[in-house]
């Protein structure tokens, strides 16, 4: 198979380099300054074992479809429908990204579609950079058939991405853990917002606990911790990298970046989505969504917000929601 990865930012450029470590065919696809140092430098890739320059070709949009490639769609949800424009339908995509709306917006004009539950802390901050801080290996990945099941290709893409530096399995339910990694992926909007203070986690959990309400209510299976703990054990655990400081998940660094862009709206606009169609109120998740939403338009710097004020705004908007 050849590997096309749209999106070579942390995750899709981490994937994309255990891919081709790993002898596979493998294209990148990025924009802007990321592509234009990929294509003068190739891809560093920085570990906790140290760095290494691959180069790999890359590309700016679509390419001639060939019968063995596999689309692995890495960009955020908010970009999906652009990212896949101009590509051949008939190839299989695999959403290897946050959130849980994605394969059912690509299985609108795509056949084959394949759910990835992504455990892989990565950071993009430079063009031409990505640094992956998790040893033994570099990242787990569940890979299941949209919206249920395993077949040849899952198992042929599971084997690939275990060869080099990848832990991955063929996971029937993939959308179960996907639901489960939402919930974690909860508090990427409190941490972009006001960093690591004191009383963040807190926050963090108020959310998850709202969601978990939310799914229960809608007849939403998804894994616990208990259960992602036990299959993750120590294979994915994080490391320091020498000269590389770790700034923070996905949404820290969309506004770290200044993309203008933040995928708020798949994570816990997910969850106000769901409480608004089965009448459970959403106020924590609501706050984030907007004020993270607010704050990537504006091109505000991660943690712009002090805690107490975010804490103010939420508490307001319960107020709101019991008069």
């Amino acid at each position: 198979m050849r590997y096309i990865v749209i999106g070579a930012g942390a995750v899709g450029g981490a994937i994309g380099a255990r891919l081709h470590q790993g002898g596979h065919d493998v294209l990148l696809v990025a924009r802007g300054a990321h592509l234009a140092a990929l294509r003068a430098d190739g891809l560093r890739f920085v570990t906790p074992e140290g760095a290494e320059t691959l180069r790999i070709p890359a590309t700016g949009g679509p390419v001639p479809a060939r019968a063995d490639d596999v689309l692995i769609l890495a960009t955020k949800s908010q970009d999906t429908v652009a990212a896949l424009d101009g590509w051949s339908r008939d190839l299989p995509v695999v959403c290897a990204q946050n959130g849980v709306a994605n394969e059912r917006e690509v299985l609108r004009r795509f056949p084959d579609v394949y759910g990835m539950c992504v455990w892989l802390p990565a950071q993009h901050l430079e063009p031409g950079v990505v640094a992956a801080y998790a040893q033994p290996c570099t990242g787990m990945l569940h890979v299941g058939r949209y919206p249920q099941g395993v077949d040849d290709r899952t198992e042929q893409i599971v084997a690939d991405l275990g060869k080099h530096g990848l832990a991955a399995r063929a996971t029937p339910d993939v959308m179960r853990w996907k639901h489960g990694k939402l919930l974690g992926n909860l508090g990427n909007a409190v941490e972009a917002l006001v960093g690591h203070p004191d009383g963040m986690a807190d926050l963090a959990e108020r959310a998850r606990a709202e969601a978990r309400a939310v799914l229960d209510r809608a007849g939403i299976p998804y894994s616990t911790p208990e259960e992602e703990a036990a299959v993750r054990g120590h294979q994915v655990d994080v490391r320091p990298i020498t000269g590389v400081s770790r700034g923070g998940g996905s949404s820290w660094q969309s506004l770290a970046r200044g993309s203008g862009s933040i995928e708020t709206d798949y994570l816990n606009g997910e969850i106000v989505l769901l409480g608004r169609l089965h009448g459970v109120p959403t106020p924590v998740n609501e706050v984030l969504r907007r004020e993270a939403d607010r704050c990537a338009r504006e091109k505000l710097p991660p943690a712009s917000m002090p805690l107490e004020t975010l804490n103010a705004l939420i508490d307001e908007r319960c107020a709101a929601g019991s008069r």
